[in-house]
């Protein structure tokens, strides 16, 4: 703390006191010249302390109120020191029976918290355990039923073999050398075939439809069902491999006969996976007998390897999975033929709207302008003389019989309009392009009909159309649609139906028509085809000139 004057004075005498008691200790031994130094140099300070204190007296008497003052703050400093431990104290007391409750709460808390807790993770592992249950049944009776499935499966397998072999012992014992004959004679010749298409290749005698193969699948079938059939099919074959029952071999020792059924296997599904590969919308009976060829070869070249061969079943399964491909391939055509179809037929249709959307504001137009020049001719009529009157009678005639006709067509256009199915039915022929007797039956919706007609002789083929009949009707791809089903097995196209080309008399399609109710239609029997016949006629005569 800083010293004040009374703290001075205290200090100065303490060293006069401390100088004194020095001079006097060591005074006996001194000389008398040191002393007579020491008593002047003694007086000197002495007289310098003297005046220090007079001095402090001085300052003690002029700072007196100052230094009381301090002592009044350290006063109340210490009264406020005094208190302020008092209530640190007392918060100090406070604030550990505070602490005191809330660890009481916090425990009480933490206690209930456990226990929620507690309870929580019970339920969960309950329902955990619950869950766990029902998935370990659930797995445990989905592996029971895959162990069943395999097993059926390989009992089914095995029991195919046991009869085939049965069968071949059976037919053994009874024409003995002969049995075993006819066995070498048909590998022998199935093998010879094989070579041969294999050397030649597979010409039209395997054409079989790719079309023929869903003649036995349900109408609901699709695209994607087919491809999920396909699937399941190619899985079937690999299960076969892998469980051992797509070979068979004599071999005795394992590791032999294992070698030899993988090479005859790998062998057969090599050249069936390349098959397969090649499926298009016209080879279904080449590839099939590409398969039957390669089962042929597989199977002499295996003899030797103590007749290593492919199972009659493998053969069977893969077959089906032709059959599938097949069947995804002309599904896929299909589909992508009927959506090409709904697009012309969204083209066709648009062109209808345009075309009546137009003939309505045409006939509306003309309806204005018939009635403008009625009024005209009436306006004349009122200030016409009697000659005069006779004219303007017959004009007004001719103008109403036009606005009639003008009412009749915007009429008939706002009909076809509004009713989306009415529309012409057209039997048309194009001798030179396609011979006598095939007719194309078609529909339109357009007001007029014979613009498709003459849209399909532009540019498609080298001669125009002839038309044979315009059908109209209520509901015309009802009628067209009947017409086509009596006319199905005549159809030229029997891949693509919807060519719409049919062979057959146009006496036959009147007949038909007829049965349909329709009777008032203008039928032209005999198909003019005039560029065809004058080309011919130009032909002719451009080889006359060349003879002459």
């Amino acid at each position: 703390t800083p010293m004040g004057p009374d703290g001075l004075g205290n200090t100065i005498a303490i060293i006069i006191t401390l100088l004194i008691v020095s001079i006097l200790l060591i005074y006996p031994w001194l000389s008398n010249r040191k002393r007579k130094r020491i008593e002047v140099k003694l007086e000197k300070i002495t007289s310098k302390l003297n005046t220090a204190l007079k001095q402090v007296e001085e300052l003690n008497e002029k700072y007196s109120p100052i230094i009381d003052m301090e002592l009044h703050l350290q006063q109340i400093l210490n009264e406020t020191t005094e208190l302020s431990e008092s209530y640190i104290s007392q918060s100090k007391d406070v604030l550990e029976k505070a602490e005191e409750k809330a660890r009481e709460l916090s425990i009480s808390s933490h206690s209930k918290a456990e226990k929620l807790i507690t309870d929580a993770e019970l339920e969960s592992a309950n329902i955990k355990a619950e869950s766990k249950e029902l998935n370990a049944k659930a797995n445990q009776k989905l592996k029971d039923i895959k162990e069943k499935v395999v097993t059926l499966t390989n009992e089914a397998y095995e029991e195919a073999n046991r009869i085939i072999e049965l069968a071949k012992i059976q037919a053994q014992e009874v024409a003995g050398d002969a049995y075993d004959a006819k066995l070498k004679a048909d590998s022998y010749e199935t093998a010879i075939r094989a070579m041969k298409n294999t050397i030649e290749g597979y010409r039209d005698d395997y054409i079989i439809p790719n079309h023929s193969v869903l003649d036995d699948l349900a109408e609901e079938f699709s695209f994607k069902d087919a491809g999920e059939q396909l699937k399941q099919a190619r899985k079937r074959v690999k299960d076969m491999v892998k469980q051992g029952y797509a070979g068979e071999c004599d071999y005795v020792e394992i590791r032999r006969k294992t070698y030899a059924i993988h090479f005859a296997v790998d062998a057969f599904n090599g050249k069936v996976d390349s098959a397969l590969a090649k499926v298009k919308h016209d080879n279904f009976g080449k590839i099939k007998q590409e398969i039957n060829d390669a089962f042929a070869l597989v199977n002499y070249n295996g003899a030797p390897f103590r007749n290593a061969r492919i199972n009659q079943s493998f053969l069977d399964a893969r077959q089906e999975e032709l059959k599938w491909a097949v069947s995804t391939h002309e599904l896929r055509q299909i589909e992508l033929a009927e959506q090409r179809e709904i697009k012309q037929q969204i083209r066709e249709e648009e062109k209808a709207r345009k075309e009546i959307e137009k003939a309505i504001k045409e006939a509306e137009k003309e309806e204005r302008l018939i009635l403008k020049a009625l009024e005209n001719a009436r306006a004349e009529l009122d200030n016409a003389n009697e000659e005069q009157r006779m004219e303007f009678e017959a004009q007004l005639a001719e103008l109403e019989g036009k606005l009639k006709e003008a009412e009749q067509r915007g009429q008939r256009a706002l009909s076809m309009a509004q009713q989306t199915r009415r529309g012409h039915v057209y039997v048309i022929s194009n001798v030179g392009s396609f011979g006598e007797n095939v007719f194309k039956i078609g529909m339109t919706r357009r007001l007029e009909p014979l613009d498709r007609v003459k849209e399909l002789g532009d540019a498609s083929v080298p001669f125009s159309f002839d038309v044979h009949a315009m059908l109209y009707s209520e509901d015309a791809p009802i009628l067209e649609k009947e017409l086509h089903r009596r006319f199905n097995h005549e159809s030229i196209n029997k891949v693509n139906p919807r060519k719409e080309f049919f062979r057959t008399s146009l006496a036959e399609i009147k007949q038909m028509v007829v049965n349909q109710g329709i009777t008032d239609v203008r039928w032209t029997m005999k198909a003019e085809a005039a560029e065809y016949r004058e080309s011919l006629a130009i032909e002719a005569a451009q080889q006359k000139q060349n003879v002459a």
